[in-house]
Parts: C-alpha cells; sequence; structure tokens
C-alpha cells in the first residue's frame, strides 16, 4: 500500500515498519479500503515532507525525533496546498496512529506529536432532501431500458434502507432480502440487519427482471453496463443527469439519500437510537447531527407559523 515514491523516500528499517503498521490497521483494526488508503496517503505526505525538509530518506530516529514546529510545518504546507481544515485533522489523525502504534510497539517514542493541537471542524449537517423531493426523485425517475431500472432500484435502495454507496454496490444477489430483511456489511466489517419494505422488494425486482445479465448466487446485484460491478463514479454521475433532469437541488446527490431516510424517520417518530441501529453508526454522538436537521425544520416552521415571528 505504501506508494514506490514513499519507499524511495524511506530507510529500510521505516520501511518495514510501515508494512507492518498497515498490515495491524487491515487485519487487527479491520478498518476500511477507503481508510486505509486514506491512511497510507497522509503518511506517504509526511514522510516527502520530512525528506524534503530534512535532505535525506527517513529512518525510524527521523520519525521519533521529529519536533513539533516540523508538525506544524507539515500542516502549514498542507492548508497552502489547498486542504480543508477536515482534511488536515484527519492527516493529523493518521500521524498521530502511527506514532502511537510504534510506541506501543516499543519501536520508538514522540513525545512532540501530542503537543500538536488538531485544526478545528466546524460541524457539517447532513442536506437531506424534502419528502416531496424524495419521492418526485423515485416516482418521476423515466425507465426506458434496464439500466434506468438499475438506477431507480438503487436510488429506492439507499433510501428505503438508509445504506451508504458503498453497502448498496458491495451487494451479491445472495444478498438480496429474505423475509424482509437483508444483512449488510458496513465499515470496517461490521454486519448489521436492516429491515426492507415490500415496495423497496418490488422495486429491486423489476430490475432483476429487466437485466440482461444471467443471475448467480456470486454475481453483483448492481451491473454496469458491460456487466461488471456499478462503480461508484458511474453512479453518481447518473445521479447529477437526473438532478437536471427533474430540477433538484444540488444538494441531491447518492448519499443525501442515507440522510434523507435518517432525517425523515426522526421527523416520522423514530428514536435517535433506533436510527442508529439501521444506520450502523458506533457512536450515537453521530447519529445525533440528524436532531440539528429536524430542529433547523420545526425552527422555520415557527418563524413562519408564529403571529410574532
Amino acid at each position: 500500500m505504501i506508494s514506490d515514491v514513499t519507499l524511495e523516500q524511506c530507510q529500510p528499517d521505516l520501511a518495514k515498519i510501515l508494512r507492518d503498521w498497515q498490515t495491524w490497521l487491515r487485519v487487527e483494526k479491520n478498518l476500511s479500503k477507503h481508510t486505509l488508503r486514506a491512511y497510507t496517503a497522509d503518511m506517504t505526505k509526511f514522510i516527502n515532507f520530512l525528506s524534503h525538509h530534512q535532505g535525506e530518506a527517513i529512518s525510524i530516529n527521523n520519525i521519533s525525533g521529529a519536533k513539533i514546529s516540523d508538525f506544524r510545518g507539515w500542516l502549514s504546507k498542507q492548508a497552502v496546498n489547498g486542504s480543508g481544515n477536515r482534511t488536515r485533522a484527519r492527516a493529523l489523525s493518521s500521524i498521530k496512529n502511527f506514532l502511537s502504534w510504534m510506541d506501543a510497539q516499543g519501536i520508538a517514542h514522540n513525545a512532540a506529536i501530542h503537543t500538536v493541537r488538531s485544526p478545528k471542524i466546524s460541524r457539517k449537517l447532513p442536506k437531506a432532501l424534502e419528502q416531496v423531493q424524495a419521492f418526485r426523485l423515485l416516482d418521476d425517475m423515466p425507465i426506458e431500458n434496464w439500466i434506468h431500472a438499475r438506477d431507480k432500484a438503487l436510488f429506492t435502495l439507499l433510501y428505503g434502507c438508509g445504506l451508504r454507496i458503498d453497502e448498496a454496490l458491495s451487494l451479491d444477489i445472495k444478498d438480496l432480502p429474505r423475509d424482509g430483511f437483508m444483512i449488510v456489511c458496513g465499515k470496517g466489517d461490521k454486519e448489521r440487519q436492516v429491515p426492507v419494505l415490500s415496495q423497496v422488494v418490488k422495486v429491486l425486482n423489476d430490475y432483476r427482471a429487466e437485466c440482461i445479465f444471467p443471475e448467480t448466487p456470486e454475481r453483483p446485484l448492481f451491473l454496469g453496463a458491460k456487466g461488471k460491478r456499478l462503480n461508484q463514479g458511474v453512479f453518481q454521475k447518473a445521479m447529477r443527469d437526473l438532478r437536471k433532469q427533474l430540477n433538484l437541488p444540488e444538494t441531491a446527490t447518492p448519499h443525501a439519500l442515507r440522510h434523507s431516510f435518517a432525517t425523515h424517520l426522526l421527523q416520522n417518530g423514530a428514536n435517535l437510537r433506533e436510527i442508529q441501529e439501521l444506520l450502523g453508526h458506533v457512536s450515537l454522538s453521530t447519529t445525533q447531527l440528524y436532531t440539528d436537521v429536524n430542529f433547523q425544520d420545526l425552527r422555520d416552521i415557527y418563524k413562519k407559523a408564529h403571529p410574532r415571528a
């Protein structure tokens, strides 16, 4: 996973330790491929920065001896290159993870990293569609071929079950709902059971009937035009095209359907613990973002309806 460019900037001792750390992240911590890729990219940038700054290939001693000015300089360079606070905070977290792991393994210790403050991150609220917009998206989609049927099935699954895009695209035929439930593999390969409405099952079956490729238990559920597993970028483009066609706002994205699922459940009486289980959130604090969305809706209604507003 560590790139060749990075390895050229590393002494052999550090290159081996980086590989061991990646194995630990993948096997012991069971991180998703996206998180692992992000951690790797962050370490790549940091090592390249140190190598350029110190004028030599980086060893374990260079990492353990890095000063607070090195970490601050690296964060400042990322800011100059256009990285926002959220990206830089995640990058710093990646470096702290690596250094903490080395410390726990008895390999090296760096005291300076604990004095580096993470950039402040503004609380970003989910962008949910209004219920009428979500219904318009699902009900007014043109169905002229099997690809349109596929897109409608995928949109319906995201909104009807609150799945992440990766979770939906990783489904195979064998994962189809049974007895009103389906098993979904989420972040960190953690499985959860998700209830599936009969309306969702119907749209899935309509797509399966239209799909031109034969089914086997191991075949991906959602296919691209050439019969391979549907690429996320292709699906996002389909969403952009449909958004323009149906005159929906820019906030109408595939992930917004998951936010809409949670927000609309909350508006209709579901409690946070239930929504947390359905979304597969590890922390309730993540789910609590939806209370802020709902509060904003209530405040807008209050301002419009109250006679003294």
